[in-house]
Order: C-alpha cells, then sequence, then structure tokens
C-alpha cells in the first residue's frame, strides 16, 4: 500500500529552502541523540519502496523498528509473508490487512467528517490512528467514539491540544497576497529552477517575493489544494539557487533525494517560524479534515510547528519526505506536523530535487 502511505532559494535574497528566517521565532524542539538515531539509512527507503512494489496491498503497512533500526513489514497471510521475506525485509504477522484498514477509513470518511480530526494508518499499532483536536465538541466527540467502537477496535482515538490549521502567517519567509509561508525544496526540469511549497501558500498569490512588498522572485505555476496540498513556484529572477535546507545554526543540509516517510522514523522540518525542530513519523496514509476542505494521503509526525510554517521541509538527512502543511500547534516540544509526501508533488510536475 502507498504511504496511499535546497540553503538558498535566491542568492543574494538568502531564501532558504523551509525558510527565509526573517523575523523567525527560536526553534521549539531540540535535536535528541534519541530522534537523530532512528534516520534510515538510504538502503531503508529503497526497501519500503522494493517492498512497496512486491507486494502493494498484500501488506498493512511498514515501519522502521526503533530498536534495531530495520524495516519491519506487517502483513497477515502465508503468501504475502514469504513475498515480503524474499525482498529481505523483517516481517511480522498482524490481525488486520490494509483492506480492513482502509475501511475502517472509509467508515470515518463516510460517518464522521468532522472538522478537526485527521486519521491515519500506524504499522506500528495495526489500527488507524485517531486525533481530535479542542474545537471538537463532545456531541461530535460521541459520534466519532460510536463509529470507532462499531469498528471492532481497529481505530485508536486521542484528543489532541491546539486546532489543526493551515499554518499560514502574515508576516516574514515567501510573501504572497499578504501571506507568509515557507519554501520547501528546490527543484528543477529541464534547467530551469522552482520551489515547491504547499498548495494552500500557492492559491493565495501568483506571485512570490523575499520580502514583504519586495520584488517578485518566482510565479506560481502549479497548485493543488485541498484535496492535495502542494504548489510550484518557477523563479523569475535570474538566480541559480543552492539545493541545500537552513539548518538554523549557521550551517545548511544538501538534499539530494527524495523519499517516501517510514512510520517510526525520526525527521526534521524547517520552517520559517519554529526554525528547525525535530521529530518522529507517527502515522501515514493521513486524512486531515481542515475547515476549509480535507487533505488526504498526508504524513503525521511528532515535530512542532506553528503559523508562518507552511511549505517548509520535512526531511531526515539529504533526503527530501515532505511539505509542511499544518498542524494542531505544539505542547512543549511534541507537536503534531503534517506533511504533503514530497515524492508526490515531484511526480505531478516532472522536477526532481538537487
Amino acid at each position: 500500500m502507498r504511504h496511499n502511505s535546497r540553503a538558498r532559494l535566491g542568492v543574494s535574497l538568502l531564501l532558504v529552502a523551509g525558510a527565509l528566517g526573517l523575523g523567525a521565532a527560536p526553534s521549539t524542539a531540540a535535536d535528541t541523540p534519541a530522534a537523530l538515531s532512528a534516520i534510515p539509512a538510504p538502503s531503508a527507503y529503497a526497501l519500503d519502496a522494493k517492498v512497496d512494489r512486491a507486494l502493494g496491498a498484500a501488506t498493512a503497512g511498514t515501519y522502521l523498528d526503533a530498536k534495531t533500526g530495520k524495516l519491519v513489514v506487517t502483513v497477515t497471510t502465508d503468501q504475502a509473508e514469504e513475498q515480503a521475506r524474499a525482498t529481505g525485509a523483517t516481517v511480522r504477522r498482524v490481525a488486520r490487512s490494509a483492506a480492513q484498514l482502509d475501511a475502517a477509513m472509509e467508515t470515518l470518511e463516510a460517518e464522521a467528517k468532522i472538522t478537526g480530526t485527521s486519521w491515519g494508518i500506524d504499522p506500528r499499532t495495526n489500527k488507524v490512528a485517531v486525533e481530535a483536536d479542542s474545537s471538537v465538541s463532545a456531541r461530535d466527540m460521541a459520534r466519532l467514539e460510536a463509529v470507532a467502537e462499531r469498528l471492532g477496535g481497529a481505530v485508536d482515538i486521542q484528543r489532541v491540544p491546539g486546532e489543526f490549521r493551515r499554518e499560514v502567517l502574515g508576516g516574514g519567509a515567501i510573501y504572497g497576497g499578504g501571506s507568509r509561508c515557507s519554501a520547501a525544496f528546490n527543484v528543477t526540469k529541464g534547467g530551469a529552477r522552482y520551489f515547491v511549497t504547499a498548495g494552500h501558500c500557492t492559491n493565495i498569490s501568483a506571485n512570490w517575493s523575499a520580502s514583504s512588498g519586495g520584488s517578485v522572485i518566482g510565479v506560481r505555476e502549479g497548485s493543488s489544494f485541498p484535496t492535495n496540498d502542494y504548489g510550484i513556484v518557477r523563479y523569475t529572477d535570474g538566480s541559480s539557487p543552492a539545493g541545500t535546507v537552513d539548518l538554523y545554526n549557521g550551517s545548511t543540509r544538501d538534499i539530494t533525494s527524495a523519499a517516501n516517510a517510514v512510520v517510526g522514523q525520526a525527521i526534521q522540518k524547517s520552517g520559517s517560524t519554529t526554525k528547525l525542530t525535530s521529530g518522529t513519523v507517527t502515522a501515514v496514509n493521513v486524512t486531515v479534515n481542515y475547515g476549509d476542505g480535507p487533505v488526504y494521503n498526508m504524513v503525521r509526525t511528532t515535530a512542532c510547528s506553528a503559523g508562518g510554517d507552511s511549505g517548509g521541509a520535512h526531511f531526515a538527512g539529504s533526503v527530501a519526505l515532505g511539505i509542511h502543511s499544518g498542524s494542531s500547534g505544539c505542547s512543549g516540544t511534541a507537536g503534531s506536523a503534517i506533511h504533503q509526501p514530497v515524492t508526490e508533488a515531484l511526480s505531478a510536475y516532472g522536477v526532481t530535487v538537487y
């Protein structure tokens, strides 16, 4: 089943992928050795893609074992187990198939599509993990719990603080239509340079600047929101930006490839408000019910984020993973940052990271 679940953008502008950093606040979450140790080796991403091609819906999902760092494939049948072992992955038998988990999410979609909720698959628990934010009323919570009850233990529900929001601000980083967002990754096609960001940002404006009221550096060439949350802006200022992400400590990280995130792995998020924060991937195939429409096949993480981080970079090492969409906020160092898988955006626009 699908996970179905670069620093300067402008040479003289110091616009960095994931953030400009103008007026940015201190990071709300520090990197920890435990989190960094869970970053997959490149071979793990390759193995995950191999499993996806070999098994498709015959696996109930994959995740990274926090203790061993190995990719674990969940299956429900002997045939699927044999196919999974042939890929070289670690295999675990579980109770619920991909079809059963998908059916549970379809029921939630049909009967409990409540603004302020999100749900996605957590292969580690072999369940659909549901989050309900503080805007969900007691009546709607009871409705959600009643639907979950009928699904026979396939669903876990958790209340989360704050409210799920698209994280756009009026103010600094990349500016368009009177709003501030962040850039994710610099990309290229046929020698032309672009950057990708959130679709709910590119929906706001066709023209984007590196400072509020500044000259235009790029023009929108594509935008998709809701349902998806990605957009693309072509540089029109003659710059030849590098392919790095700002780490907000005076250094940058070169981005050389892209992949789908794996549940259990560590990620980092670079955005123009909270700068560099870290977290763990907790669910894939996530549906988020924003007030102005749902987005599907997203990835949920525990990274902190805030308004203005929309469109920022989610990455691990040199691997691009996602485009920041939104969250329900951040409590201490624990957040609920949602990202749009970047591979989908790259495919949609025929571009590559560099």
